[in-house]
This record gives structure tokens, C-alpha cells and sequence, in this order.
């Protein structure tokens, strides 16, 4: 019965209904709760180190409620990025109200969207994959599926990898070379498959021009059935989707640094290479990415099997806590820097 504790992820999506089906405050309820509630919860709430015992690993994968868990986001996803974008388009409100709503949108296309994608994305099945690249869609950041699965496993906690950031990084300097540099990165790499078939990189065989084809048709028809209004809105819902995702790339591997052997090539990836938080409201929230250390230790692992490591960096707050805390820069150097030095 506690598995069904990650229903509650379900939270995050519902409460975006209430801040589209309300008027007033009500605007806010996703950034409340993702941002405010959350926080003091993880603070109040007890962490866990508990881990599934090894001879049930194989079990636990294969059970079938934890997919469908994932899958419900897609309904999630589309249903409230359409009703937003209907309801700016043809509704009424204030400008605060749109700011709350825009905002509670673009969490729920961080979280529903691209949070779970990530998770389906690293997955053997087809349908799985497919479905990532769909709830990639309304953040209009559909290659990231090539750089992270190709690009950032290979070259975390280095300086060849745009979303590892670096000890002393502003957050903001950050967005920029990470959302720039993975989107070139993403390009390079499937020009690299390609010319090594001897192939032109201008075919529908290159993801980058099937996505960049799909974004584009994506927008041109929310253009079509929402108008200006409804355009603005989906590229503002995508941006703060898209800001969400990378401050939590900037926290997870902060300041991290693989060693460069003799030979010029990095040390492998182990468990110091990534921030972990047991916090257990946000591990729940976010489908247990907090475990990133054993993600990236083996990124087929599913979210439900996910270990602690002992050996892993803890962060001393909850990733919704550390993301409003990197936004300060001055004191996120300062509590992150003390505990940066044990692994430097």
C-alpha cells in the first residue's frame, strides 16, 4: 500500500486545474504549493534511506502500476496546456492572474512534461520513448532527448557538458549555456551519426529536423486555433518549463567535477558526481529524480527502484527548496560552497 504514495505526484497537475477553474488567488495555486507548501513540508517531514532490497529489484521494475503512473501525465499535460491556452485566448482575467496561471502552467510542463519524459525517455520500449518525445512538445525542447540520453550521461560533471554547472556559476549565466549548448550538442551529435553513415544531415533520418519540424507545426497550430494570445501564452508556459528543468540541471550536479586522467580521457561516472536530496515530499513530486547519483549510475534503472547511495553529496534542502535557494546566488554560494569542500 505505500506505493501508492506517488498518486500524490498527481498534486502538482490538479493543482493547476484549481488555478485555471478559479478566479483571483487561486491563479497561484501550483506556485504555492511547488514553492511554499512544499518546502516547509520537507523541512517538517522526515527523509528516508530506504533502499528496495536487491531480490525484489526485478519485481518491483516490472510492476505495472508505477508505468501507468507516468502515462496519466501525458492526459494531464495536453489537458491543462489546452485549457490554459483556450482560456487566455477566449477568457477573462487580470494581468496577475495570467502571471499565476502562466506560471502554474509552465510548472506542470516541467514536472508532468518534461520531468517524466526524462524518466520514459531512458527506457528500451518504443511506446515509452515515443511518449517522451510527445510530453517533450508543449516545451518546445524535444532535443533533449538526444543530448541527454547521448550527450549529458556521457559528459556530466565536466566542462564538455553544457548542463554540469561549475563551481561560482550564476544561475542565470547558466540557463543560457546550458539551454544553448544543449541544443547545439544536440545537433552535433546526430550530424556525427549521421556522417558516419555517409549520410546528409538535411533528412527526416535527423531527429533535429523531425523536432525542429514538430515544434514548429506545434506553435503554427496554436497560432491557428488561439491566435497571438494563445501563442504568446504556449511560449511562455514552454520558457518557464524549460527554466524549471535547467535550475534543477544547475543543482544536481553543482560544482561536481570528474578527474581527468593521464590518458585525457575522465574518470567514470560514480555516485559523487551528482546532488542527491532523501527529502521524501519532493522524491514522491518528482518521481524519485532526486536519486540522481544511481540515475546516472545506471539510467535504465526505473524511478520506483532508485536506491540512496551512502557515498553520494546530500543537498541540505529538498530540490523545490534548493531551486528557490539557487535563484540568490550570494546565498546559495554560501550554504552550497561548505558543503561543496568534502567533495572537491
Amino acid at each position: 500500500m505505500k506505493d501508492i504514495k506517488y498518486v500524490l505526484a498527481y498534486l502538482v497537475p490538479l493543482s493547476a486545474v484549481f488555478s485555471l477553474a478559479f478566479q483571483g488567488y487561486w491563479a497561484w495555486t501550483t506556485v504555492v504549493l511547488v514553492f511554499g507548501i512544499v518546502p516547509i513540508l520537507e523541512i517538517i517531514a522526515p527523509q528516508s534511506k530506504e533502499n528496495c532490497a536487491p531480490e525484489r529489484t526485478d519485481y518491483r521494475s516490472n510492476i505495472r502500476f508505477f508505468d501507468w503512473l507516468l502515462y496519466v501525465n501525458v492526459l494531464f499535460l495536453y489537458g491543462i496546456v489546452g485549457w490554459y491556452l483556450y482560456a487566455l485566448a477566449y477568457g477573462s482575467g487580470g494581468t496577475w492572474e495570467w502571471v499565476g496561471r502562466t506560471l502554474s502552467t509552465g510548472i506542470v510542463v516541467g514536472t508532468c512534461g518534461i520531468n517524466v519524459a526524462h524518466e520514459l525517455g531512458h527506457r528500451n520500449s518504443v511506446l515509452d520513448q515515443n511518449l517522451a518525445k510527445i510530453m517533450l512538445l508543449p516545451a518546445l525542447y524535444q532535443h533533449f532527448f538526444v543530448e541527454h540520453n547521448r550527450g549529458h550521461h556521457k559528459n556530466v560533471a565536466t566542462d564538455l557538458d553544457p548542463a554540469s554547472a561549475r563551481k561560482g556559476d550564476y544561475v542565470y549565466a547558466f540557463w543560457w549555456r546550458s539551454v544553448w549548448g544543449g541544443w547545439c550538442s544536440a545537433w552535433a551529435l546526430e550530424r556525427e551519426r549521421l556522417e558516419k553513415k555517409g549520410d546528409s544531415i538535411w533528412q527526416w533520418d535527423n531527429a533535429m529536423v523531425r523536432f525542429s519540424t514538430y515544434q514548429i507545426v506545434w506553435l503554427a497550430g496554436v497560432y491557428a486555433v488561439f491566435g497571438l494570445k494563445g501563442l504568446a501564452g504556449a511560449l511562455a508556459a514552454a520558457l518557464v518549463g524549460i527554466l524549471l528543468l535547467e535550475t534543477v540541471n544547475y543543482l544536481e550536479h553543482y560544482g561536481l567535477r570528474r578527474l581527468r586522467l593521464p590518458s585525457g580521457h575522465y574518470e567514470p561516472v560514480t555516485p559523487l558526481h551528482s546532488w542527491n536530496s532523501n527529502h521524501e515530499v519532493g522524491r514522491i513530486l518528482l518521481y524519485e529524480l532526486t536519486r540522481h547519483s544511481d540515475h546516472h549510475y545506471k539510467s535504465t534503472r526505473k524511478y520506483q527502484v532508485l536506491r540512496h547511495v551512502d557515498v553520494s553529496p546530500q543537498l541540505p534542502f529538498g530540490y523545490p527548496t534548493s531551486v528557490l535557494i539557487s535563484l540568490i546566488p550570494p546565498l546559495w554560494f554560501a550554504i552550497m560552497h561548505k558543503h561543496l569542500t568534502q567533495y572537491s
